[in-house]
């Protein structure tokens, strides 16, 4: 559902704008916490589990600060709705919000994920088409699992230049990456994001703070966090074993090209011993013979796909560093409350 839902948002994205509309990047994003909220609303009404939600982002550049003022979700359907066109769905949603004098301009996307889990191919392939046509356009990850504990996990990212070079010729050989020198940390790059929010908002925010309950601000005192430790080992784990099973392909190529190397070369050896040995004789050289349909070169495994796990592992690593680093705190902060008493 993900890959057909982000296909249709390439799309859109690359009838919107043309590209080269900015002469600088994004340095910040700045966005409206009606926006936040309608993000949150979208996967608690639609989101479960594992299931994906998408929606398109909209709003406008002031310098180099791009501001989110809205959004609208994609829709759920099922295989049954043949008829249902996405691209145009987002179209007349654009349409319909010019018409009543709201911010229409297609600045991104924004998608949920399950424990961190967005680095991906369909990912990359929308973001690429994205910022080839919108060329500010960013791509907001939000993850339900880490705010339902208290902190609010929404972070934007872009394709760094090195690797819209890379996805613009297609080549994701192992040559073509070494020669770019790109790894899975010069992949996407982070944009810093600031949320706004309207004056009497912020006054509602601090009267909803005054009523609270006690019980509830001691709940981000909770210890009982490890099964989302777990749960994200276990996806640590998986992905470790594609990498190891990527490493091994790539072990296998390597062994390959050396093996047809060593073939090739005596090949060489042979025939101008044999060429020696006719001239000697008085006869003719053996003709020229085109090496490359002889000895077809092994097909390299794609790298990118290897990056992209690295990149994912990478994701892992720093969601487990953060989440044990609030529990070493935690656990610090108990044990002298029970020294203390």
């Amino acid at each position: 559902m993900a890959s057909r839902k982000e296909s249709a948002t390439a799309s859109t994205a690359v009838m919107a704008i043309p590209a080269g509309t900015l002469d600088s990047p994004v340095n910040q994003i700045q966005i409206e916490g009606l926006v936040v909220l309608k993000i949150i609303k979208h996967y608690q009404e639609e989101g479960q589990g594992s299931e994906v939600v998408q929606g398109v982002l909209l709003g406008l550049v002031v310098e180099d600060r791009l501001e989110i003022t809205n959004c609208f979700p994609f829709p759920q359907h099922t295989e049954d709705d043949a008829d249902f066109d996405e691209v145009q769905y987002q179209m007349e949603m654009m349409r319909s919000l010019r018409h009543v004098n709201i911010d229409h301009l297609h600045v991104g996307w924004y998608q949920s994920t399950y424990y961190g889990s967005f680095v991906s191919r369909a990912l990359l392939d929308s973001q690429f088409s994205y910022q080839h046509a919108i060329e500010e356009s960013v791509v907001l990850i939000y993850d339900p699992i880490k705010t339902a504990q208290g902190s609010l996990s929404l972070k934007a990212y872009r394709l760094t230049p090195k690797l819209m070079e890379i996805c613009k010729e297609k080549d994701f050989t192992p040559e073509a990456l070494k020669k770019a020198n790109i790894g899975f940390e010069h992949m996407v790059e982070e944009v810093p994001i600031i949320i706004k929010n309207s004056h009497l908002i912020n006054v509602l925010m601090w009267d909803l703070e005054d009523k609270s309950t006690v019980a509830d601000k001691h709940e981000l005192l909770n210890l009982s966090r490890s099964n989302h430790l777990e749960k994200s080992l276990q996806l640590l784990m998986d992905r470790v074993d594609d990498m190891s099973q990527d490493i091994v392909k790539y072990n296998t190529y390597s062994r390959n090209v050396s093996k047809q190397q060593q073939q090739k070369h005596q090949y060489v050896q042979r025939r101008t011993q044999e060429n020696t040995q006719r001239q000697s004789r008085g006869e003719p050289s053996l003709p020229e013979e085109d090496m490359s349909k002889m000895f077809k070169p092994p097909q390299a495994p794609p790298r990118m796909d290897t990056l992209l796990i690295a990149g994912q592992i990478n994701n892992y690593c720093q969601n487990v560093k953060e989440f044990t680093s609030q529990n070493l705190g935690k656990l610090f902060m108990a044990e002298a409350l029970q020294g203390h008493n």
